[in-house]
């Protein structure tokens, strides 16, 4: 069997290392990869936001399985396209990645479904929507309609921080095209957990709680980034939780897109925010998340590629994932200057010492050089993760192995699983 995995990042390392350990033992192509999946699969020189060149590549190498890792080749039809050629794909179609590529259409369906999440209005007039913020009140969140790789969504704790951001997607078009509606949305409180779940449109298979850790620097301090560092299993998410999560949730919005004529297959994911057991949806997101995936593959102890397969031929109702009972927790080392401006092409030391430590290195921006070395080619650059009896040790594993790798600039948050640990306490 031949599996395709379109994308560069540590999810698709993550999705390329688990499907590598299936017994099936499918033949790997990544497009493009990096260069950890260059180890586990035959790279194609093709990017991920090529989509003719990814068609041509698919038509000519023929894969049984497209799995595709990003948000943006979704959004823009790269399933849809690959259907029309008569491939396997796995991975919702355009309109139904519209749940990710328009924060108004989510919010939309959410509203029709009866999904709870915050209150929230949508603007392209600058001045309206200031308006309207000083009408609210602090705090706030401001919000850019599309897509903003996980930058486009600010959490403002006064009234002239959210107009800064309303001009700077609207008027200054700092997220371009992404930018040109903003959604003005109540501030909810509690704590966040990431769930992921499979689905073929009617059925939903949850995978395990993970939670995320947004912003930059340690104590939550700093500006929203793609990920600096994830856990699993999350604790917030109790059996209550997973409960309501699929009841008032999954069911609904899937039941609402059928409504309307589309099919949702694939995987979607709910950034939730938990208040007193009660989960509400910040977003959704059309694919595997990032970090996410890194610290729940790992934990996953039976075949991913069957279940994958079972997505796309309608029949999910018969997986049932099995998972390991250890934690999971993956630190993402980062370029500096990270989320704004960083160099590139710095030579990276210590990977296989890390390895060595018992540590997982996902490779998330990486390349190598024409000498061979592995080089900086991304703002998030490594995801070391790892596993252990408890949280606390996975914590201590990780760190040291991020502890041994190093580049010029290279920072990482230094507290992931704070919350959870504190908690552990006595």
């Amino acid at each position: 069997m031949k599996v395709l995995v379109v994308g560069s990042g540590g999810r698709e390392h993550a999705l390329v290392r688990t499907l590598a350990s299936s017994p099936r033992k499918p033949e790997l192509l990544c497009a493009p990869g990096n260069a950890g999946t260059a180890r586990l699969a035959r790279n194609l020189p093709v990017k991920a936001t090529d989509l003719d060149g990814l068609v041509s590549c698919a038509r000519a190498e023929r894969p049984d399985l497209t799995v595709i890792g990003p948000e943006a080749p979704l959004c823009a039809g790269l399933t849809d396209a690959l259907e029309a050629e008569g491939l396997a794909v796995f991975g919702p179609s355009k309109e139904a990645a519209r749940l990710e590529g328009s924060k108004i259409f989510a919010k939309e369906i959410m509203q029709a479904a009866g999904v709870p999440t915050a209150r929230a209005e949508s603007f392209d007039d600058p001045a309206a929507a200031c308006a309207c913020l000083r009408e609210h009140g602090a705090p706030v969140v401001v919000k850019a309609d599309g897509l903003a790789a996980g930058k486009g969504v600010t959490v403002c704790a006064s009234i002239d921080e959210a107009e800064r951001a309303v001009r700077e997607a609207l008027e200054e078009k700092r997220f371009g095209d992404a930018g040109g509606c903003v959604l003005i949305e109540d501030c909810l409180r509690g704590e966040e957990a990431s769930i992921l779940a499979l689905t073929d449109g009617e059925t939903v298979v949850p995978l395990a709680s993970s939670q995320d850790h947004k912003r930059a620097y340690d104590g939550d301090r700093g500006p929203n980034t793609g990920g600096m560092g994830a856990y699993s299993p999350a604790p917030v998410v109790s059996e209550d939780v997973w409960r309501r999560v699929m009841d008032d949730i999954y069911r609904p919005t899937l039941a609402e897109l059928r409504r309307r004529g589309i099919r949702y297959k694939g995987v979607l994911y709910a950034g939730l925010m938990i208040e007193h057991g009660r989960p509400r949806v910040v977003e959704f997101n059309c694919r595997f998340g990032d970090p996410e995936t890194q610290v729940v593959l790992p934990r996953l102890d039976s075949d991913l590629l069957p279940a994958l397969q079972a997505c796309v031929d309608g029949d999910l109702a018969s997986v049932e994932p099995q998972w390991k009972s250890e934690a999971c927790v993956c630190v993402v080392m980062a370029s500096g200057g990270y989320p704004g401006p960083y160099e590139k092409g710095l030579p990276i030391e210590g990977l296989n010492a890390a390895e060595e430590a018992g540590t997982i290195v996902f490779h998330a921006g990486t390349d190598a050089d024409p000498e061979g070395r592995v080089v900086t080619a991304g703002g998030r650059v490594l995801g070391v993760t790892a596993l252990g009896a408890t949280l606390k040790t996975a914590v201590a594993s990780a760190y040291r192995g991020a502890g041994k790798i190093s580049w010029d600039h290279a920072f990482y948050r230094t507290d992931i699983a704070h919350r959870e640990l504190e908690r552990e306490e006595p």
